[in-house]
Order: structure tokens, then C-alpha cells, then sequence
């Protein structure tokens, strides 16, 4: 139990993740120094990189999806914090005094401006025991060199995410109706709602380095995990339609439609000339299609023959997949799942069924 104390408990930290970071750290720092010092010159009383710098990087790379970690978060925090600090300590000349009153006005103005940063604190403290390169700075020293490498440090952040494909600034975008109207999404009409996040929160009385949507977000995809994980018996192979409709990708776009409303189907999943799954098209993509339907078609929902059935939940019901197809590992067809073999398959979980249902083509 004593050991507990020194485990990390940062949820979903991976090695990758942390090599990334350190990556990261180390590029971030290094050219905002570099930036830093060629646009400010050089002197003794020259701070071209002020020590919050370190703690921002330790956010910006290692949590990026952090409230805390985002680019007004950095740059608003550590900038007025530090300009808090340097305000108190032109009227406030005990040190221990101005020090603590300093990270307490900092921690205010942070929250009123919703850019909390927790090295918006130590910028507070440096603007107040900073020395003679703060103190010659003087009402300069949150703009340069706080704003200047706080702004050098995001934008280097901003590049570095992209191109190791993070997600940064993070931005929940919400799932939406795929039907346009003010209903939501099928898969959140049921199980809690968002009253209840707020209402767990209000009750717990703490508050969390997770920004609420993120939250319920997370909730949804352990209820799935949940759900999966007590129907791992009931697999893709069990379910899936095998005699599957396809057609070439040069098939005209009225043959398809026809072959659509000949078999009463919503999804044609296509293929290449070796049998390979390109795509997939239905009535949205043909609607005014003249083509071919290679021309037109789009990304097709895809799993594997020994995925858990009810994995497919959240593709077949965002609004706007019918049916997902099963493929092997060289992307030829083995099956299709459509939501009625979803909606029969999680019929028969729900009363108790045990035997595998026939799939409904």
C-alpha cells in the first residue's frame, strides 16, 4: 500500500506517449530559447527563457489534451500572472508578502480569464523574486520574455502535434445528428445524460484536469467497453449476412441503384478489379450520380470476422452507416453486418438467448 504513493496515475500515459513528450520537451525548449535570444539580443540582464517555461513544456507535451495545456492556457496565464507579479511587488516591497499574495491574485486572475495554468504561478513568483534581470525588465518582463516565449513555445507545439498526429488545441467536436434535427445522436438517447455528468461532478465537490465534454465522452466508451466485454461470445462471423452484393467500381451508377432497390438493401460495398473493398455506396451517394460509382462512393465501415459484435454499435449508429463490412486481412469480402443483424443479434442478448442468430440479410 505505502508503494501506491509513487505509482503514476496519469490515465492512458503510454510509452509512446511519454517518448513523444520528451521529444517534444526537448525541441519546444531548445528553439524557444534559440527564437527567444536572436529576437531579444543578448546582455546580462537579458532573461531570454524564464524557468515557467520548463513546467508549460512538461503540460504542452506530455498532457496536450489537458484544459490546462491549451494555447490561451499558456499564453494568458503565464503572461498576466506574470504581470500580477510584477504589479505587486512595485507596491508591495516585503518579499514574503508579496510572493504569496502574488500566486493568490495570479490564481484569481487566471480563473476570471479562464486560462488557468499552474506555471502562471511560478511566472507570478519570478516577477516578484526574479532578481536584476526581472527587476531591469520591469513592466516588459510579462510581454518580454513571458508573452514572447509562451507564444514561441505553443507555436511550436502547435507544428510538433500536427505532424505526430495529436489531436491539439483539443477541441470536443459533439457527435451530431446525422438526420439534421434537434434530436440527439441514437447512441446517447439512452444510459445517462449530460444532467447527470454535471449533477456527479456537483456532488464529488472536486474538480478534475478533464474538460467536461471529455468526460462524458469517456463515460459513453466504457459503457460500450462494458457492454463489448460481456458479449465478447457473440462475434462478427456469427451474425454477418456471407452472401454479400458487391460491385466493381465501374459499374454505372443506374445499375447500382437498381441492384439496391432489386434487393431492398441500403449498402453495395465496392471493389477493385482483384475483389479488394474500395468503398461503399447507398441512395445518398447515388442520388444524382451519372457516372461510374468508383466516382462517387464513399469510405466503407469495416471489421474483422472475429471482432466482437457489438463493437459495431457506435458505427451503426452515428446516422449515417447502414451496415458495416466484414473483411479479411487483405481487404476481401467475407460478410456484412447490417443494423438489422445488429438490432436482432442485440434482441436476443437482451432475452437471454444463447444460441448465435441466424443473420437477417
Amino acid at each position: 500500500m505505502a508503494f501506491r504513493l509513487f505509482v503514476p496515475i496519469l490515465a492512458g500515459a503510454t510509452l509512446r506517449e511519454r517518448l513523444l513528450a520528451c521529444i517534444g520537451a526537448t525541441i519546444g525548449i531548445a528553439l524557444t530559447g534559440m527564437i527567444s535570444g536572436l529576437a531579444m539580443g543578448s546582455g546580462p540582464l537579458v532573461a531570454m527563457l524564464v524557468a515557467p517555461m520548463g513546467a508549460s513544456a512538461v503540460l504542452l507535451f506530455a498532457v496536450p489534451s489537458s484544459p490546462l495545456a491549451q494555447p490561451w492556457s499558456i499564453v494568458g496565464g503565464n503572461t498576466i500572472s506574470a504581470l500580477v507579479g510584477v504589479t505587486v511587488a512595485h507596491f508591495v516591497h516585503d518579499t514574503v508578502i508579496a510572493s504569496g499574495l502574488a500566486v493568490a491574485l495570479a490564481i484569481a486572475a487566471m480563473s476570471f480569464t479562464r486560462c488557468l495554468h499552474p506555471p502562471g504561478g511560478a511566472a507570478a513568483l519570478t516577477g516578484v523574486i526574479g532578481g536584476p534581470a526581472v527587476a531591469a525588465a520591469g513592466f516588459l518582463f510579462p510581454f518580454v520574455p513571458v508573452a514572447l516565449n509562451s507564444i514561441v513555445l505553443v507555436a511550436l507545439g502547435l507544428l510538433f502535434h500536427k505532424l505526430s498526429r495529436r489531436n491539439y488545441p483539443h477541441v470536443h467536436v459533439p457527435v451530431a445528428n446525422g438526420h439534421g434535427t434537434a434530436d440527439r445522436p441514437p447512441a446517447e438517447r439512452v444510459g445517462f445524460r449530460p444532467e447527470d455528468v454535471d449533477a456527479a461532478l456537483s456532488a464529488l465537490d472536486e474538480t478534475f484536469d478533464i474538460n467536461r465534454d471529455d468526460l462524458e465522452r469517456l463515460l459513453r466508451q466504457v459503457e460500450l467497453q462494458a457492454m463489448v466485454r460481456s458479449q465478447r461470445t457473440l462475434l462478427c462471423r456469427d451474425i454477418m449476412s456471407r452472401d454479400v452484393i458487391s460491385v466493381p467500381e465501374t459499374v454505372l451508377a443506374d445499375e447500382a441503384r437498381t441492384l439496391l432497390i432489386d434487393h431492398n438493401i441500403r449498402t453495395l460495398p465496392v471493389v477493385d478489379a482483384e475483389g479488394r473493398l474500395t468503398g461503399a455506396i447507398g441512395l445518398r451517394e447515388l442520388t444524382k450520380a451519372t457516372g461510374t460509382v468508383g466516382e462517387v462512393m464513399s469510405k466503407a465501415s469495416t471489421a474483422l470476422p472475429d471482432m466482437p459484435a457489438m463493437s459495431l454499435l457506435p458505427t451503426l449508429t452515428d446516422g449515417r452507416s447502414h451496415a458495416a463490412v466484414i473483411v479479411d486481412g487483405g481487404r476481401h469480402i467475407l460478410g456484412l453486418i447490417t443494423q438489422t443483424d445488429l438490432l436482432a443479434a442485440a434482441a436476443r442478448v437482451q432475452l437471454g438467448g444463447e444460441a448465435p442468430l441466424k443473420a437477417v440479410a
